[in-house]
């Protein structure tokens, strides 16, 4: 029986603006590694196809994954999600977000075992730790060209397989593992005190580098 998880492409989203952090998010360090690395790691222990969707590909090219650019040029994550859905060779994608460092194998399995009769599977509120599927692709396509890009309305009249809090708990680090790091402050609630430190230290620094820019 393969390890991975059957039909499935596992897929990131790294395409975010940014605009709260300080610092690039898929490269905070976490437990002594970025995020994006501890993803990654994670994915290739369930998928064996891997893309990261990123409009900045030259700084995850060490990475051992496909980079994609959206296919058209309108932000947000559902363009991330239908470029992942027109390239995978899977009927099946598995979606997260480059901010999210604490996902774990046995919840993104147990996810997977509810695709069955849905067009997507998540837990409750969270659209960016999700599975879905190809029959959304012309769907989402006309929805993204139309201007209706918030991916919760889309999903409204779908047939999507809700996950409870209650459902969650006790799988895997439970609810921790949707924690997404969207501010500073996310940085000092959810990382252990040293990585908070460290965190610290490293955005002084850069503050202070480009304090000493010249001005133009």
């Amino acid at each position: 029986m393969s390890r991975f998880i059957d039909n499935c492409t596992g897929v990131i989203l790294a395409g975010g603006e940014n605009r709260r952090m300080p610092v690039l998010k898929a490269f905070i360090e976490v437990e002594g590694r970025k995020i994006i690395d501890r993803n990654i790691r994670v994915m290739k222990r369930v998928f064996e196809e891997i893309f990261i969707v990123t409009n900045q590909p030259e700084l995850y090219v060490y990475l051992d994954a496909c980079l994609l650019g959206d296919v058209y040029n309108i932000r947000g994550p559902m363009t991330g999600i239908l470029t992942s859905l027109m390239n995978a060779s899977n009927d099946w994608i598995f979606v997260t977000a480059c901010d999210m460092p604490f996902i774990n194998e046995e919840t993104i399995r147990y996810l997977a075992r509810k695709r069955d009769g849905y067009d997507a599977v998540l837990p409750e509120k969270e659209p960016l730790f999700a599975f879905y599927s190809k029959r959304l692709l012309s769907s989402m396509e006309m929805a993204i060209l139309s201007g209706k890009r918030e991916l919760k309305d889309f999903l409204t009249k779908k047939k999507v397989k809700y996950l409870s809090k209650e459902e969650i708990v006790g799988i895997g680090n439970g609810w921790r593992a949707f924690v997404n790091l969207n501010t500073p402050e996310d940085v000092n609630i959810y990382l252990r005190p040293q990585d908070a430190l460290k965190f610290r230290k490293h955005h002084t620094r850069r503050r202070q580098c480009l304090d000493l820019e010249p001005q133009s």
